[in-house]
């Protein structure tokens, strides 16, 4: 594999999500270069992975938006300021460099893909980690081959028979968006209480979805894709034609390699800041659903305030001259970036 060329702008954002995509904004308002970098392949974070299809309803100024319109509008918004994404890479080692000679740190990163960024400062807006679906037990063989863990694109899945697997507010979540589309939808789940929102669940039911409770897959058929599953319901086993099999399953969160950056770090999961948005580590910021302080209030509407917070504040830590507070956006519109 060729060697790939460092990446040196003022901050790097470790997360793609929302946070990370007003924060890649804000960073370039403040007239600094940004880079963004996420483990996932593309940008949006969960809401592209999990729920890019559902209705969000707590962001200020929309009565509703679709996940995928939020995160396609985050994403225009910043590049006028043409932030560099480095998707389908995760954040790895981090060393110190020496001081600019300003007296701004900088900070060496490295991705699992041998991507080097340097940069003086680190804003993490990772949500809650690098995220691993839960595996199917049975038919694993077929991951790409009609088994996802995701479904980023309904339509894909037009005229299909559908069999999800899961009592979550995803499974849910797709059963509601496939059903109007795909040939049939069927949701199979191993209890008869589910952990999706009530009102979910009751849309669900006035669908034509199948849902079967107290089963699961017990195996998936197909020559060189998936063509049917058995479900074994107490014993009695039913056999379903099936194109493709959603396992939403959750997942499992882990911070991974920020565990070893010295960050100090709350019961394994959240980093702690002040209210800069500051970790103890010089030079390292924190925003959105990975940050914890007293009164913490996890939404995506929180999580913008929280990165322009870091954003600002960074900014005086590259350059001690800086104003913390750069004024309104409706003063004066920066130069979109070269």
């Amino acid at each position: 594999m060729n060697a790939l060329a460092p990446v040196d702008v003022d901050i790097l954002i470790v997360g793609a999500g929302p946070v990370g995509l007003f924060g890649a904004y804000y960073a370039g308002f403040r007239a600094l270069r940004v880079a963004v970098m996420d483990s996932l392949p593309e940008l949006g974070g969960q809401i592209s992975a999990m729920y890019p299809e559902k209705q969000i309803y707590d962001i200020a100024g929309f009565p509703a938006v679709r996940g995928r319109d939020l995160v396609a509008n985050l994403k225009a918004q910043a590049d006028k300021f043409a932030p560099v994404y480095l998707t389908g890479q995760k954040a790895e080692t981090l060393e110190r460099l020496p001081d600019a000679e300003s007296g701004a740190p900088r900070l060496e990163i490295a991705s699992d893909q041998g991507q080097v960024v340097r940069c003086g400062v680190v804003i993490v807006t990772g949500g809650i980690g690098s995220f691993t679906p839960r595996p199917l037990r049975a038919g694993s063989e077929f991951l790409g081959k009609g088994l996802s863990y995701f479904v980023p694109d309904l339509n894909a899945l037009a005229g299909k028979d559908v069999v999800i697997v899961g009592g979550g507010d995803s499974a849910f979540d797709w059963a509601l968006g496939l059903h109007e589309i795909a040939a049939s939808v069927t949701l199979v789940h191993r209890r008869e209480v589910f952990r999706a929102h009530a009102h979910t669940v009751e849309q669900v039911r006035n669908t034509p979805v199948r849902i079967i409770t107290n089963a699961e897959i017990k195996s998936v058929d197909g020559t060189d894709a998936v063509e049917s599953v058995a479900v074994d319901q107490n014993g009695e086993i039913h056999e379903l034609p099936c194109d493709h099999l959603v396992a939403a399953l959750g997942f499992t969160a882990n911070l991974g390699p920020l565990l070893s950056w010295g960050i100090e770090i709350q019961d394994r999961r959240h980093i702690l800041v002040d209210t800069r948005m500051a970790t103890n580590e010089r030079g390292i910021f924190a925003a959105g659903d990975i940050t914890e302080y007293p009164g913490k209030v996890r939404l995506i509407v929180v999580g913008f305030g929280e990165v322009a917070t870091a954003v600002n504040n960074a900014a005086v830590l590259l350059d001690p001259q800086a104003a913390v507070f750069p004024g309104h956006s409706t003063d004066a519109v920066p130069a979109p970036a070269a």
